[in-house]
């Protein structure tokens, strides 16, 4: 079973920027949205992994209509992303 993590994309002036609200610090950024979007679910896959590794506890995705609404005047494009399974048992490719 996939989870699904809400990704904050953010347009700069040369580039884009990805975070994952509900994993602190999993960050991405790329030269266009496609490429950030490949790169944060990258993050995710790895961040995931890393908490798992470490024996750190998963956070569980928040269901976006329990976001905080003042977030939404903040973000240029919310995009839910599909991230690794749960399961640490399966292995990620």
């Amino acid at each position: 079973m996939s989870q699904r993590y809400t990704a904050i994309f953010e347009q700069a002036d040369n580039n884009w920027a990805a975070y994952v609200p509900d994993l602190p610090g999993c960050i991405s950024t790329g030269k266009t949205l496609e490429e950030t979007e490949r790169n944060i679910r990258e993050a995710i896959q790895g961040h995931l992994r890393t908490l798992r590794e470490f024996g750190e506890p998963v956070p569980p995705p928040t269901k976006s209509g329990q976001r905080d609404r003042s977030l939404s005047s903040r973000i240029d494009t919310p995009r839910p992303v599909d991230s690794c399974p749960q399961n640490p048992a399966q292995k990620h490719q």
